[in-house]
């Protein structure tokens, strides 16, 4: 299913229509709920969350290329600040939960957020999914921290052939003077999106 729907469109009553088990884009409600499962009481199991493909059920791609960039980036999670920049249920959400589940302690900022700039200051981990184009300004960002920038927005550019190119939420050409790393836009969480999609293809087909 590829949300947003149509206003007239019944987007949750689509989402229950699909097979959870073949839900590859980890959208159906029950793939939600046991995302937000922290299983932190006595006596459940808990999963083992650096190693998606023993998740029985499936993630979001998008939010789960985005652990994967800093896993195979080597940075450590755990104790980390992280702020979220969107909640979205698309993204920010879910990489929000992702994020905890490794121990992460993590903050969302939204548009209604008061002192944006100041809490994004604090953060060792910054994911952007607001789809604003440069939003996110270098001297919001803390010196040394890793970003993730999720947003692909479009700016006028006469230069190019078709009149306009691609930017992220992140203000690339001045953040990258500041932190230790950041994703382009594009190129960056958009090829991991559809790695991930095929990953989770691939567990629904084992799991079958």
């Amino acid at each position: 299913v590829q949300l947003p729907l149509p206003g007239h469109i019944d987007q949750n009553a689509v989402l229950n229509l699909v097979n959870k088990e073949k839900d590859v884009d980890g959208l159906h409600p029950l793939n939600a709920a046991n995302l937000s499962s922290t299983a932190t009481h006595v006596g459940v199991e808990k999963l083992n969350w650096s190693d998606f493909n023993a998740v029985p059920f499936h993630i979001p791609c998008t939010p789960q290329g985005c652990i994967e960039l800093l896993d195979r980036s080597g940075i450590e999670l755990k104790g980390k600040n992280a702020v979220v920049i969107g909640r979205s249920n698309l993204v920010g959400i879910p990489v929000a939960m992702l994020l905890m589940h490794r121990d992460a302690t993590v903050t969302i900022v939204h548009s209604k957020t008061v002192n944006t700039s100041d809490i994004v200051k604090q953060a060792d981990i910054v994911i952007a999914a607001v789809g604003r184009a440069h939003m996110v300004k270098a001297d919001w960002l803390k010196p040394g921290c890793v970003v993730i920038d999720v947003g692909i927005n479009s700016v006028d550019d006469a230069s190019k052939k078709n009149g306009y190119r691609l930017v992220g939420d992140v203000d690339f050409q001045n953040a990258k003077e500041v932190v230790a790393l950041i994703t382009p836009v594009p190129g960056g969480v958009g090829p991991m999106t559809i790695a991930m999609l095929m990953r989770n293809t691939l567990n629904s087909f084992k799991r079958s």
